[in-house]
């Protein structure tokens, strides 16, 4: 009966976790529903970039605000970088510039090719009209001269006019064709051009692209504070070079903490989500102040007693995790510190 005692109060001191003993009825004050130990979210912040740490300002107890820039890594190398792409890119701005130039220009003497061979065309057209008429006239003096009706000369005349516009009709012709070609290479220079603009233009877009990777890199040279909160511990000092990923700091918002304990199965009727609850904790000189909790959470699923036991009927005890959600404005809760849990019973009942 001793040994078993002693087990029992092993288990409840080492567990966290105790249920009023006491009958109903009995003159000794019930002892707490639970024991639990303050929680806080912590968040391990680390460095983004690799490089010396030039300042590092966290200090262990220091009240950070979000977003607060907190340290400095080194961007000395990633500056140049930076500015030799952006010179690059001014290049290839400039270039697509000046492609673009050069395609209005082609374009302008493209233009001006096609409104030549379109006058050669009005000006074929006259020429061939002038030319059926002197085919014409010809061929009736030609009719007229086997009739001894017109004279050698006049079949000579006839025949020389339109010998000429023959002539004329077919330089217009070789006219024509020669604009046609050069319409034809102008547009084929105009599509290589663009062709040269559009390939300027990606190099400027990948440009871009670089420039804003390694702005992006630059950006991550600042630690920043991701959430307020007090700083727990610090894991370097300026000066330092550090690796992407290596801790610098941790953080935790001890403004409101949580509270976790372990209840049994028969214990879950007097938990409920939302359930209020007074949470007690040693404030010094032998004196316990108590403060408001509230259930944020349940778990699911039970668990074997998740502390260190030495017995194997202790490791078979069955339990269930809460979290009781609690505000911590004068900072009174530290993350560790055991408190006692006792549920508030609903109104009307004992």
């Amino acid at each position: 009966m001793h040994a078993a005692g002693r087990t029992a109060a092993g288990r409840a001191a080492i567990v966290g976790l105790a249920i009023a003993a006491a009958a109903p009825g009995c003159s000794r004050e019930a002892g707490p529903d639970a024991y639990g130990n303050v929680e806080a979210v912590e968040v391990v912040v680390g460095a983004e970039a690799g490089g010396r740490l030039v300042s590092f300002e966290p200090k262990e107890g220091q009240q950070l605000t979000a977003a607060a820039v907190v340290g400095t890594i080194d961007s000395g190398e990633l500056a140049l970088e930076r500015e030799q792409l952006a010179a690059q890119r001014g290049a290839s701005v400039s270039r697509v510039g000046q492609v673009a130039r050069q395609i209005d220009v082609l374009a302008a003497q493209r233009d001006v090719s096609a409104a030549q061979r379109d006058a050669a065309r009005a000006q074929r057209a006259a020429l061939a009209a002038q030319h059926d008429i002197a085919r014409r006239s010809y061929e009736r003096a030609q009719r007229l001269f086997d009739q001894k009706a017109a004279t050698a000369q006049q079949l000579e005349q006839a025949e020389r006019e339109f010998r000429v516009l023959e002539q004329q009709l077919k330089s217009q012709d070789d006219q024509i064709a020669a604009h046609e070609h050069q319409i034809a290479a102008q547009r084929g220079q105009i599509a290589a051009t663009a062709a040269e603009r559009q390939t300027a233009a990606q190099q400027v877009a990948s440009l871009d692209a670089q420039v804003a990777r390694v702005s992006e890199r630059i950006r991550k040279t600042q630690v920043t504070n991701p959430s307020a909160g007090t700083v727990l511990v610090t894991y370097a000092k300026a000066g330092e070079v550090v690796q992407p990923g290596q801790p610098l700091y941790k953080i935790a918002d001890l403004g409101a903490v949580d509270v976790r304990a372990y209840v049994s199965q028969p214990q879950l009727a007097l938990v409920r989500l939302g359930a209020a609850a007074d949470v007690t904790f040693d404030a010094g000189a032998g004196a316990r102040r108590v403060v408001p909790g509230t259930v944020s959470w349940i778990s699911s699923q039970a668990e074997f007693t998740p502390t260190q036991v030495q017995t194997r009927e202790e490791r078979a005890d069955l339990v269930y995790a809460i979290k009781l959600r609690v505000a911590n404005g004068e900072g009174a809760l530290k993350i560790g510190m055991p408190v006692d849990v006792r549920f508030q019973q609903p109104s009307g009942k004992q």
